[in-house]
């Protein structure tokens, strides 16, 4: 968090910059390792182990694996429920990408600052990330549904029973409305990590300023109750991580539901 002259910026955490220099070029781009790249890779690796300690396939399962077990099948139930027997074969892909956006939302709220030279970071406060996400999603949508039924695939923008004058207006209503679906994908959960963020940084400003403006105006009426709102609101954006993991997922399941039934 940045300060100057007792100013607090609250969005000078969500500044991508290099971590191991700034002179890494190659044919003129640059491709410095930066604080966003280090974060998605902390989040694969924290996946990896989670993964690596839950599938030991123990007869009694103990409560990590449990947890592993308990996800996939929380995907799994959700992609059947959505899509029928055929959601089966989507589940690594839309299980990777629940896990993926839940550690990386909670690890960027864990106090890893308190640790003298460590700055988190969320990947997913940045558009660039979630918007890529959500493309991916998209083009796996679009080469279901032309895969499977073809230039067929089109119907799914003409509603049964659309009478046939109101054809050609529906098409292109219908049309905006499903090319639209990757940019409210992925700006849902960058606007929900962003808003939550900015608001802890603000109150974790009010917290600083009040203890260095001592007293007890300055501890009392300041410090204090900005801490505890800022616990409070910490806890809830615990559960929105979560939240937005599970939206993102189910979304996806329900645009893959139209890819292969074409309701």
């Amino acid at each position: 968090m940045a300060e100057q002259g007792g100013k607090i910026d609250p969005m000078h955490q969500f500044l991508i910059e290099p971590v191991f220099g700034r002179d890494w070029s190659l044919f003129g781009y640059n491709i410095a390792f930066t604080n966003s790249a280090l974060w998605m890779v902390v989040t694969l690796v924290a996946l990896w182990l989670f993964m690596l300690g839950g599938m030991k396939r123990q007869l009694v399962p103990g409560r990590w694996q449990a947890a592993v077990e308990g996800f996939t099948g929380f995907i799994s139930s959700m992609l059947t429920s959505n899509i029928g027997p055929q959601g089966k074969r989507f589940v690594p892909y839309v299980f990777s990408l629940f896990m993926f956006i839940l550690f990386a939302n909670i690890l960027g709220l864990l106090p890893f600052g308190i640790v003298p030279g460590v700055h988190p970071f969320t990947v997913t406060s940045h558009l660039t990330v979630t918007g890529v996400l959500a493309l991916i999603s998209f083009a796996i949508v679009l080469i279901v549904g032309f895969g499977k039924h073809g230039f067929h695939f089109f119907s799914l923008f003409v509603p049964h029973g659309t009478p046939v004058v109101m054809i050609p207006l529906i098409f292109v209503v219908e049309l905006m409305s499903f090319l639209v679906r990757p940019f409210s994908l992925g700006l849902r959960l960058f606007v929900a990590m962003t808003a939550g963020h900015i608001l802890l940084k603000v109150l974790a400003g009010f917290v600083i300023n009040g203890v260095a403006l001592g007293g007890v105006l300055g501890l009392g009426l300041v410090s204090l109750p900005s801490l505890v709102l800022m616990i409070g609101i910490t806890l809830l954006e615990l559960l929105v991580a979560g939240i937005q993991a599970y939206v993102f997922a189910l979304l996806t399941s329900v645009y893959l539901n139209d890819a292969v039934n074409l309701h």
